[in-house]
């Protein structure tokens, strides 16, 4: 055999050898099937498990995702835009054509724990399974119970519009191959009950990672839960590093604090504004005081990272002179003279971290489009907070924000009319 024939087969070997590789990889800790048809109904007759289920999709904020603006609840179509293009969430009402009217509930839990559709199809991770992997088969089969028992929608499905190569299932077989590995919830026998539920809330249900973990550039997040911080895909509003005291974290929050922002959407430390608002909104103001106290228990808990914000350099006496003077103008009168504001209405902007954090676009971001905190059961009338887009200029913008972050004590690098351009 010549030895471009030999190289070839070598090649040819390999190729295959890693294909083979791919596929197990993806296949790896699955739990295979039943038999065709059984439990496709059995799941929705239980009302404790309907119930049980209707708490654990607010948990995981199922319909923010699965509810298209003006569409039926959980029928599906809504756009999730990606860096590799839109996404369409699925239609989870029991229609038999267009919805999981013909699953059964061992299809469902493959779905949600290994990222894998009823006719086989690999699901994009803009389904957040990688955090879904760790449901115990309860809540799972809990959570079809509920969705079976919803009104079915006859609404199809809209294709995603995603960019080659990444609409295609070999490459999404190759990036589960590095970046996915299906795993159940463990508790650890070392801690209190308290804290293993509000670990398998934040990293799982509540799939906190999805906002708060670093992404590579293949849209994968850090691995083992790590929540140091990233900016939203897309969205581009920065959710902190929750471990870390230089960011408005859980770091020195006190448990009441969390509970209070989580339930609410206001505590004395600062308000949920951005993506954080519709979570609260959708989901976690509907959570029991007993989950979020243990949610605030284990995010308390996350190890702090090492290092410090430095200080930064004062930025220049006209741009200082200018800054205060807007904020004199524009924002004294409701977060007060000496930024203190007023308690349970508006939040204080002094030792405020979510306005020195060394990422300052969501200082801007509300400067620009305003800060709206949800409207929640525990404040249903929340004060808001005015865009001024149409009224400042990008320098004025940049003013008042470097004003915000080198005032009362602050140490924050000054904000550019670049930032405040990428925020427009």
């Amino acid at each position: 055999m010549r030895r471009g024939g030999r190289a070839a087969l070598i090649g040819a070997a390999l190729l295959a050898a890693l294909a083979a590789l791919v596929a197990w990889l993806n296949v790896r800790g699955e739990e295979p099937l039943p038999p065709a048809g059984e439990g496709a109904a059995a799941a929705g007759a239980d009302p404790a498990a309907i119930v049980r289920g209707a708490y654990l999709a607010r948990a995981g904020n199922c319909a923010g995702c699965h509810t298209a603006p003006g569409g039926a609840e959980y029928a599906g179509g809504r756009g999730i835009d990606t860096p590799f293009g839109t996404v369409y969430a699925s239609n989870l009402t029991p229609d038999a054509d267009t919805g999981l009217g013909a699953w059964s509930a061992a299809e469902f839990r493959r779905a949600l724990r290994h990222g894998r559709s009823r006719d086989g199809r690999l699901l994009y991770p803009a389904f957040p399974y990688p955090s879904y992997t760790r449901l115990t088969r309860e809540d799972a089969d809990a959570l079809f119970a509920f969705l079976q028992a919803r009104e079915p929608v006859r609404q199809a499905n809209r294709a995603h519009e995603l960019r080659f190569p990444y609409r295609l299932q070999v490459s999404l077989a190759v990036w589960r191959a590095l970046y996915f590995r299906a795993e159940s919830f463990e508790p650890d026998a070392r801690r209190p009950a308290e804290w293993n539920r509000g670990r398998y809330l934040v990293q799982g249900l509540g799939h906190c990672e999805a906002c708060h973990a670093p992404r590579n550039w293949l849209g994968a997040t850090e691995a083992g839960g790590a929540l140091g911080g990233a900016l939203v895909p897309m969205q581009n509003w920065y959710a902190p590093a929750l471990a870390a005291p230089r960011e408005p974290g859980a770091a020195d929050w006190s448990a009441d604090d969390l509970v209070a922002l989580l339930g609410t959407g206001l505590s004395r430390r600062g308000a949920a504004m951005g993506p954080m608002a519709e979570v609260v909104s959708r989901s976690t103001q509907h959570l029991s005081d007993a989950d979020l106290r243990a949610m605030a228990a284990y995010l308390q808990s996350l190890p702090r990272p090492e290092g410090r914000q430095e200080p930064a350099e004062p930025a220049s006496a006209q741009r200082l002179q200018l800054g205060g003077r807007i904020y004199k103008d524009q924002c004294a009168a409701c977060h007060g003279e000496q930024g203190e504001g007023v308690a349970g209405i508006y939040p204080a902007l002094a030792g405020n971290r979510a306005a020195t954090m060394a990422s300052p676009v969501n200082l801007v971001k509300a400067i620009l489009h305003g800060g709206f905190p949800p409207a929640t059961q525990g404040n249903p009338r929340p004060f808001g907070m005015p865009p001024f887009k149409q009224t400042l200029s990008e320098a004025e913008v940049a003013a008042v924000a470097t004003w915000v972050r080198q005032s009362w004590g602050h140490r924050a690098a000054e904000v550019s009319e670049l930032d405040v351009l990428r925020s427009r």
